[in-house]
């Protein structure tokens, strides 16, 4: 038997059926990022599997024509989807619960840290070579 609906085979409507619509509110939030095109294909297509609508846009600093399917890639999530997209994310090991390691904070104690070495050597070579 055939259908006379010509969007039956159609990928499009197939994806937009996968959307569940109080998913769908709200501003858009990034959610993660990814390391280029095909890695943020790979995340739309787990949080569309759980309902959740996402849109892909190129990274800062990655809007540049060269760079073509290479390059950063930032995932945006309605916010009413965010709490599930984060939730998937952590269940794929994708995204991680605990604070980041590179916090600015860290960043600058690591640095600080680094400085008073730097210089407790100099010192020391400067003190042994008098």
């Amino acid at each position: 038997m055939t259908t006379d609906d010509p969007w039956e085979g159609d990928e499009l409507r197939q994806r937009v059926r996968k959307i569940k619509p109080q998913l769908s509110e709200g501003e858009l939030v990034r959610v993660i990022g990814a390391a280029n095109q095909a890695e943020a294909e790979m995340i739309q297509g787990m949080l569309l599997e759980e309902g959740v609508p996402s849109m892909m846009r190129r990274a800062r600093g990655s809007d540049v024509p060269d760079f073509l399917a290479a390059g950063r890639r930032d995932i945006l999530v309605p916010a009413s989807g965010a709490a599930t997209a984060r939730e998937v994310l952590l269940q794929a090991e994708l995204l991680s619960d605990q604070t980041p390691a590179t916090s600015p904070g860290r960043v600058l104690a690591g640095l600080l840290i680094a400085v008073v070495l730097v210089g407790m050597v100099v010192w020391l070579g400067a003190e042994l070579l008098m």
